[in-house]
């Protein structure tokens, strides 16, 4: 019997993030910015913006066919129709929530691996019945070569739990996609020491291993619209070559993720037009730079503008940014959010940071772990319109460049929308509290958290 924790419960909760009175709120020319900027956010049947999709290929070797085959699904039918469609398949009502569960979840952390726990989750229904409904859908119906070869691809390890490929790992600790299969942490090791010799980050990267005639060879691979690995115009010289290092090969090369590179890169030119100031548009231009050509340089020169761009009504951020599922620790996830000032809680945040030089001399350390100067961030909160990631946090602290922090700043914001139904509480649900305790609870638990996130984001993140 296959353990739950590996299984979504088929009453699992699903939220919407309301935004639409922010959006609406917007100028005509901020709702173009937000357009344009906006990660992944669907547009029609068959256009979408692509920055999201990289994080499928960041996840796991299967995540992204999964996605494809139910994206084709989805887009020939709605939820209604495909459930008829279920039921003659032979489906019962309970397997056919557990598909839109597995759907849910999937979308949720793009891939098939928790963004909080790195551990795998399958569909919690019979392999042969998920089968019958992909059989039975208009989409395999119009495309039936095509619906075979994308379930052939990605349903076994879909369904598998072997030991290896339930949770996220490097060797034969888990799965990742950010080293090949073969890679230990002797490479990891080895690549990092590599990486700094040559003075690249590896936020952007990946490594992939092979022997050539006997001889261990690594290829670092830089995610970026180009694929030329020569210099291109806007460098004085190409990063990337072949070289020797302690008796290895190793090769830099660029165009990983090319062609959703490259999508990031059209549309973050679009939203040059309707930035609101100079700051916005230096920002995406650094950031098309740095997507064009695998730059974290120019992605650093970026977040400055950011940082500089004191309360915009529209803010966003986008790049290859936090590490935690790099079993390394090392390489980044892709990122990217759009999201409109809350401008009644951004008030409460800004009493917060007035006070903060108030509260750090209270903290329960000494001055020596603390950072030399504490520059006073930028703290709003926000209503998300967009988020691209495997999950939506509630609240941010960017950029995580350390000599940018210590000298030029950062940014904390709290998401607004996303604490309001994120930890939204259910009385029924609620267990170990006295029934005269629960509305007590329910009515502070929010209001708390938002307190909670507010001093981490603030104190929490200096060291």
């Amino acid at each position: 019997m296959v353990d739950s924790q590996y299984y979504l419960p088929n009453d699992i909760g699903i939220s919407a993030l309301d935004c639409s009175e922010a959006f609406r709120l917007l100028s005509p020319q901020e709702k173009m910015y937000a357009h344009y900027l906006s990660p992944f956010t669907f547009l029609k049947q068959q256009d979408f913006r692509y920055g999201g999709l990289a994080v499928l290929l960041q996840t796991s070797p299967e995540s992204a066919n999964i996605f494809v085959l139910l994206q084709r699904i989805f887009r020939k039918q709605t939820p209604a129709q495909l459930e008829q469609v279920a039921t003659a398949a032979g489906l019962s009502s309970e397997e056919y929530q557990a598909f839109l569960v597995y759907a849910a979840g999937l979308y949720a952390n793009m891939g098939n691996y928790k963004s909080f726990g790195d551990t795998k989750f399958i569909p919690n229904l019979p392999k042969d019945k998920l089968k019958a409904l992909v059989w039975a859908s208009q989409a395999f119906q119009e495309q039936p070569a095509e619906m075979e070869a994308l379930w052939d691809s990605c349903s076994c390890l879909l369904y598998s739990l072997e030991n290896r490929q339930k949770q996220l790992g490097l060797g034969d600790k888990g799965i990742t996609t950010y080293f090949s299969g073969n890679c230990c942490l002797e490479d990891a090791e080895l690549a990092q020491k590599f990486l700094d010799s040559k003075k690249l980050s590896a936020y952007n990267t990946r490594l992939f291993k092979k022997e050539d005639g006997g001889k261990t060879c690594y290829e670092v691979r830089l995610a970026s619209a180009v694929q030329k690995d020569c210099a291109v115009d806007g460098e004085c010289e190409s990063c990337c070559g072949s070289f020797s290092f302690e008796d290895k090969e190793f090769t830099v090369k660029r165009g990983d993720y090319s062609p959703i590179m490259e999508k990031v890169c059209y549309y973050l030119e679009k939203a040059q037009a309707y930035a609101a100031n100079e700051n916005q548009r230096k920002m995406l231009e650094e950031y098309t730079r740095s997507f064009t050509l695998g730059s974290i340089e120019a992605h650093k020169e970026g977040s400055r503008y950011w940082i500089k761009d004191k309360g915009p009504i529209v803010e966003s951020y986008i790049g290859f940014i936090e590490s935690y599922r790099d079993p390394f620790g090392s390489r980044g996830e892709f990122e990217g959010f759009v999201a409109v000032v809350n401008k009644a809680m951004s008030e409460r945040f800004a009493k917060l940071v007035s006070s903060a030089e108030v509260l750090l001399p209270e903290l329960p350390w000494p001055q020596e772990f603390e950072k030399d100067t504490f520059l006073k961030p930028d703290f709003t909160s926000l209503d998300v319109l967009t988020f691209a990631g495997s999950g939506i946090p509630a609240g941010i602290n960017i950029p995580n460049y350390d000599d940018i922090r210590q000298t030029e700043g950062f940014k904390n914001v709290s998401l607004g929308n996303v604490l309001a139904v994120a930890y939204a509480t259910q009385k029924e649900k609620l267990t170990f509290l006295e029934e005269g305790d629960k509305d007590l609870f329910i009515k502070w638990k929010g209001p708390s958290f938002e307190v909670q996130v507010g001093l981490h984001e603030l104190l929490a993140k200096r060291f």
